[in-house]
């Protein structure tokens, strides 16, 4: 069992000094260290960390926030640590997934985070329900309009006109322009 550490902070005028200080004092053999925003998804350090735990390892941050972009992002690195029997120590949140109050913390803490994604699926298909019965519908904007795919059929009537060259004329693909052309009642010629 390694404890192992990661401090990050936000930007170059930040110190980590006080994170390093508190993953010391915790313990940790190792640390891992970066200089980058939260909400990017680069971070090589901790990808770097996360490709040396072995089970039994336990991972130590200052603050939850250091760890985690947000709610979900961070229930999905804890997932990802107890998958491997990795444990988690959070000193400021006293969360301790080594401890049985520390896993109910976190616990509590993905029930929660299952709940706001439950609600947020909910009022998605609730709008989306509510713009169906205005009559809108959901998805992409058609390419072509229905004059464009009857002025198509027109053009392909002609024998020396291929899909490839009509697409080209709408600006579409042509995997495009056959989808916009099936199910119509004219027979249009297979090029």
């Amino acid at each position: 069992m390694m404890k192992i550490g990661y401090a990050r902070v936000s930007t170059d005028e930040q110190s980590e000094s006080a994170q390093l200080d508190a993953l010391k004092a915790a313990g940790c053999e190792r640390i891992y260290k970066e200089k980058c925003s939260g909400r990017s998804k680069q971070r090589p350090e901790l990808e770097r960390m996360i490709d040396t735990l072995r089970a039994e390892d336990v991972v130590v941050v200052q603050r939850l926030d250091r760890l985690g972009r947000s709610l979900k992002d961070l229930i999905e690195l804890l997932d990802g640590f107890k998958s491997e029997q990795v444990q988690f120590i959070s000193l400021n949140e006293n969360i301790d997934t080594t401890t049985a109050v520390g896993e109910l913390a976190f616990h509590m803490i993905g029930s929660i985070a299952q709940f706001e994604r439950r609600l947020i699926s909910e009022r998605t298909k609730a709008g989306l329900e509510a713009a169906r019965a205005r009559g809108r519908k959901g998805g992409r904007k058609q390419k072509l309009t229905p004059a464009d795919i009857k002025k198509a059929q027109a053009m392909l009537l002609d024998p020396n006109m291929t899909k490839a060259e009509v697409a080209k004329h709408f600006g579409v693909s042509r995997p495009t322009l056959n989808k916009s052309l099936e199910g119509n009642c004219l027979e249009v010629r297979k090029q």
